[in-house]
């Protein structure tokens, strides 16, 4: 009897390398999807960077081109200057020819600057503005609790003392070397108190700007 042939499933060797170069060109076409696709994300990256690059150099342009106004120029209502004031380091008590002082000679130590519940000594709280700081002072028989508090929290971190005074012609002071503002408290009065501090705090018309208004003594009632 004579034997049939059975038919196979197994490829032939062409069919195999077919396969195989089928694969390849698929693996190909995926890798160069993926290389488009990072590229634009690269592309829409780079230009949301650079879109938010110019608008920061656009912005620093336009700021930097207006000019700043000199805190010399500033003109405030109300303030009184004292020139040729004397800066001496003296012992004892001063007569001071401006209540609050303004300046003029003083203790050879300096007050630490904060905020005082308690009056503090003239000749030290003056050694604080050859410094360059500000101090602010009130009549506590003529403000009300919460005025000391807005004070307290208007004043500068730095370089500032809060502290009460006795007998003031007005309810408030604030006073820098050579320079004061009476005020009334700081909610009403908050933009003309903003230019003299604005134009006096740190001020380099101050004999000793930038020495150290901490390290020296610390006054009674020192809170913050």
């Amino acid at each position: 009897m004579a034997s049939s042939d059975k038919p196979t499933d197994k490829p032939t060797v062409k069919q195999q390398r077919d396969a195989r170069r089928h694969e390849k060109v698929a693996e190909l076409k995926r890798q160069q999807a993926r290389a488009k696709r990072n590229r634009t994300i690269g592309i829409v990256t780079a230009s949301v960077a650079g879109a938010a690059a110019i608008a920061l150099v656009v912005t620093f342009v336009v700021t930097s081109g207006q000019p700043r106004q000199d805190p010399q120029a500033i003109e405030i209502d109300g303030v009184k200057t004292y020139s040729d004031l004397t800066a001496n380091h003296v012992g004892g008590s001063v007569d001071y020819a401006m209540t609050p002082p303004a300046g003029g000679d003083h203790n050879q130590i300096w007050l630490n600057c904060g905020v005082y519940t308690e009056p503090v000594p003239n000749e030290n709280a003056v050694h604080d503005l050859e410094h360059g700081a500000v101090w602010f002072t009130y009549d506590p028989e003529q403000v009300s609790e919460a005025e000391i508090e807005a004070l307290r929290d208007f004043a500068p971190d730095t370089y500032a003392v809060v502290s009460p005074y006795e007998g003031l012609d007005s309810p408030m002071y604030v006073s820098a070397w050579g320079a004061q503002l009476p005020f009334a408290n700081v909610t009403d009065d908050e933009a003309t108190v903003s230019d003299f501090v604005t134009k006096y705090w740190k001020s380099t018309n101050a004999p000793e700007p930038g020495a150290p208004c901490s390290g020296g003594v610390d006054g009674t009632g020192k809170i913050a």
